[in-house]
């Protein structure tokens, strides 16, 4: 897996979420999703709609993922700072 792979399986799970994926080995990445989807929720459910993105490639091909998840106003509010 690379980091564009990731990010277009969360893009696909999660619409309209903008999404940033990094890694330095092509198996533990660190993800940034900005999605309206996690209006709402704790950290806890915003992280569990992201591993639900990747499925199975989670634990096999993605061994870690480190989850920053935002609602887009969070996102604006941290970049405002």
């Amino acid at each position: 897996m690379n980091p564009e792979e990731v990010a277009r399986l969360i893009r696909a799970g999660l619409p309209g979420a903008q999404v940033h994926v990094e890694t330095p080995d092509n198996t533990h990445f660190s993800a940034r999703v900005v999605a309206p989807q996690f209006s709402g929720k704790k950290s806890l459910a915003r992280h569990q709609l992201v591993y639900q993105t990747l499925g199975e490639l989670m634990g096999r091909e993605i061994h870690a993922m480190s989850i920053e998840a935002l609602t887009p106003d969070e996102a604006r509010s941290r970049t405002e700072q």
